[in-house]
Formats: C-alpha cells, structure tokens, sequence
C-alpha cells in the first residue's frame, strides 16, 4: 500500500514519519505539510518525495496518515475519503460533531478503511488487557486519571495551539475513553462535569452497561505528578491497566497493520472513523456540561 503522511509537527516527526518509514507493508511515498519548507525537511530525513498541493499526493497513493491539528485533520480527510483513500487518522477525530460526522460519513460513502490512533489501544499489554476486560461482566465503576505535564514541562507540544484553546479534555479525554467504552461500553450521559486547576477537568459517565466512571484529565499537571492510571472495580475484583513496553512507533505500526487488514477483509476496525465520532459526540456532551451550553442527546 503506498501511503503519504499528512503533517510535519512534532507527532508526525517523532511517531508517523518513523512508523510508516519502518514498516513493512506499507510504501511511504511522501510528505505534505502546511510549511514547504518543513515538508521538505521531514521528507529528505525519510528519503521520501515532499509534496506543495496535497492534491498530488492524494493522486499517488492509496491511503494517508494525518498527523495535523484536529480542526485541519477533518477536512482533509473528508478530501481524501471522497479521492477514494484509506485513512490513518489521529485523535481526536475532530473538535465538533458536525466535522467529525463529516469524516464518519465521508469513510462509509467512499467505502475506504479507517483507523483512528487512539495510542493505548495500539500497545501490546494494554490492548491484551482491554480485550479481558470486555469479555468480564458484573464492572460497578472505573475511575481514570490522564494526567500530562504538556504546558508545565518542555514538551515539543506546549507550543500547540489547538491544545492551548482545546485544553485536556480534548487532547488526553479522547485515550481515557477509548479504553473505557470497549469496558463498560457507551456513555449514556455525562452526569457531571467540573473544571480543577488550570485546564484540568473532572467527569463523571454513565455507562450501558450500568457502570459509572470518573475521570480527571490535565495538561498542567506537576511532571512529577504527570502519568495515566486507569482502574476497574467490580464482581471480578480490581483491576488496573499495566503500563506498555512499547513507545508510540511500535503502537502506530500496529495501527497501520490494522489499516492494511481493514482494507484487506472489508471488516471494518473498532477504532474506526465512526467510533472517532461517538468519542467526539461525548467529549463534546461533556464540553457543553463544562460551560452550561445546551448539548445534543449521547442517544
């Protein structure tokens, strides 16, 4: 499959141009970006072609990866859906249920194969890990804690603008619910929502399944007291998600697998365009709960 990447920020550098570079399966075939002269630069450390108009792109291969701000992300991926390529996106799928509905329907009018990289669910021990917990019942509760150090530390992405507006709802709740939806299934409601310190939130979700969770994501954590936990309480006792051994190459490498198998089988992924939606849908419930706007039913 001859890939393009989409983007040349810090992610795309660090994680997308490394993975489809380095995988066997995939054909990496070039770079756009939003700044040429990073396109170029990025492209050149690959050994790979830059390209000035995405559209070029879109006609010399047969899926891409975006690795763009979310915003950016939706609409070229609409693009590229209905240019008939398979699509490796990133979380989250959009910042408004409008645009990521866009994609979801762009995907399945096109008939292409999606995968969006929700990163825990692409690592070898956490992905294990959900998969026993889904097959478990009696769950009572969970509680999640996705704490980043992102605008408190030198992380390459303080810089970031969509997360200085968007803040960790957005960039850390979409990993928290990716791995609680497949375990306690959809969320019904967002019972509550509360601001902490800085852009810090607290939520509290009720599940299908009858089970409850409570979350508490940040950006602007103390590094020391930066890192994600997630635990599961219920008939089957206690459970807590185990730490990966992997970084974020291998876990997108496994992502792109996923991509070449959907296009393969016809099957589509669990953590496809659509499932990128419903996390949308929900995040954006609990953003209206956050600032006291009317939200759309999660039904």
């Amino acid at each position: 499959m001859r890939i393009g990447l989409l983007g040349t920020g810090p992610w795309a550098q660090a994680a997308y141009a490394p993975a489809l570079a380095g995988h066997t399966g995939l054909d990496f075939a070039g770079v756009w970006g939003r700044r040429p002269e990073a396109a170029t630069t990025l492209a050149e450390q690959c050994g790979v072609g830059a390209y000035d108009d995405v559209d070029a792109l879109l006609a010399d291969v047969d899926a891409v990866a975006v690795a763009l701000p979310p915003s950016v992300q939706a609409e070229l991926a609409v693009r590229a859906a209905r240019a008939g390529r398979h699509l490796l996106l990133d979380k989250p799928l959009a910042v408004g249920v409008a645009e990521g509905r866009a994609v979801a329907e762009a995907t399945e009018r096109a008939g292409v194969a999606s995968v969006v990289f929700f990163t825990t669910r692409f690592q070898k021990e956490p992905e294990a890990w959900i998969d026993e917990q889904a097959a478990a019942t009696g769950w009572f509760t969970a509680r999640a804690q996705w704490l980043g150090a992102v605008f408190t530390s030198d992380s390459p992405f303080a810089a970031s603008p969509w997360r200085r507006e968007k803040g960790a709802l957005w960039d850390v709740g979409p990993h928290a619910l990716s791995v609680l939806l497949p375990v306690l299934g959809d969320v019904r409601q967002v019972l509550a929502a509360a601001y902490g310190p800085s852009d810090t939130v607290h939520l509290v979700l009720d599940h299908a399944t009858g089970a409850s969770s409570t979350l508490t994501l940040s950006l602007t954590a103390p590094p020391a007291a930066a890192g994600a936990d997630l635990e599961l309480r219920g008939e089957a006792g206690v459970s807590l998600l185990p730490r990966s051994s992997e970084g974020a190459v291998a876990a997108l490498t496994r992502a792109a697998d996923a991509l070449l198998a959907a296009t393969r089988t016809g099957r589509p992924h669990p953590c496809d365009a659509a499932f990128g939606l419903r996390v949308t849908e929900i995040l954006a419930a609990a953003e209206a709960k956050l600032t006291g706007e009317p939200a759309s039913s999660l039904a």
